[in-house]
């Protein structure tokens, strides 16, 4: 699977059509981070691109980066690809929609949590 270490790199491997099309999938919008039960995610339509993910690193880290103040969760926070929880992504795309993806799955003790955030180009910063 191509690692993608940088933003440039990031947005070159999203270039998609001038319009995306409408999409009635299970996924609805998820402009922030939302979980998703995996019975939700339309495997039939999604490709995987990429991961950010650097495969020479074993824990990466879980540093976040907001600039300007926002969360987590926020739809507005930046898609940093070097810090959490974009470190621990791949890069999908709807073959229905033309959307990109960031999927992942957040452990914490017991919980496993799969969790997905449309990609939105003008958020992707280094």
């Amino acid at each position: 699977m191509t690692f993608i270490p940088t933003a440039a790199e990031l947005r070159a491997a999203i270039v998609r059509p001038t319009a995306p099309r409408a999409c009635e999938c299970a996924l609805g919008a998820c402009a922030g981070w939302e979980s998703l039960a995996e019975y939700r995610w339309e495997a039939g339509q999604m490709t995987r691109v990429a991961t950010l993910r650097d495969p020479a690193v074993d824990e990466p880290t879980l540093e976040e980066k907001h600039p300007e103040g926002t969360r987590y969760d926020s739809p507005d926070a930046p898609v940093a690809v070097g810090f959490f929880p974009y470190n621990r992504c791949e890069v999908w795309h709807c073959g229905r929609c033309e959307r990109h993806l960031l999927r992942y799955t957040e452990f914490g003790g017991y919980n496993v949590d799969p969790r997905v955030r449309a990609l939105d180009p003008g958020r992707i910063i280094d």
